[in-house]
Formats: C-alpha cells, sequence, structure tokens
C-alpha cells in the first residue's frame, strides 16, 4: 500500500507527502534525513493519511493536496479526527 500524508511541523507549518511506510517516514523526517523541508522547521508529526494501492494514486493526491490553502489542508485533516 502506498500512504498520501499531510505532517504538521514544529514551526506549525505543512508538509505533504507520500510514503510506503508512514511510521518509517515520520521518524525519517524526525531524525532529520525526510526532507530539507521538514528538516529545517525541527521535525513533525502526522496529522492525516489516506491509503492508495499505488503510488501513482498517492503521487496524484499529493499534488492536488499541495494546491490547496492551508486552510484546506487543515479542514481536511480535522475531518479525519
Amino acid at each position: 500500500m502506498f500512504y498520501f500524508y499531510i505532517l504538521k511541523c514544529k514551526d506549525g507549518s505543512l508538509y505533504c507527502g507520500s510514503t510506503e511506510d508512514l511510521k518509517h517516514r515520520e521518524k525519517l523526517h524526525n531524525s532529520g534525513r525526510g526532507s530539507k523541508y521538514v528538516r529545517s522547521r525541527g521535525g513533525g508529526a502526522m496529522i492525516y493519511s489516506e491509503r492508495f494501492r499505488s503510488r501513482h494514486k498517492a503521487l496524484r493526491r499529493e499534488t492536488e493536496v499541495k494546491r490547496w490553502s492551508r486552510a484546506k489542508k487543515i479542514a481536511l485533516a480535522q475531518m479525519n479526527e
């Protein structure tokens, strides 16, 4: 399975990404090896994820959500709570 996720960084900013293993990816982000963006913001926590059967669909969803406003991303994450 493949996942699209939203990570809330320690500075409050949001990061969208995709992965095959959510727990491992979160550990990478928090160890400073996940992405330059998250590393420069001190890590963070996963606040939302969606599961897909293909990498292509997860990447397509990532691209779609990255274009959204911050408010819309937060609303999506809150719907899941």
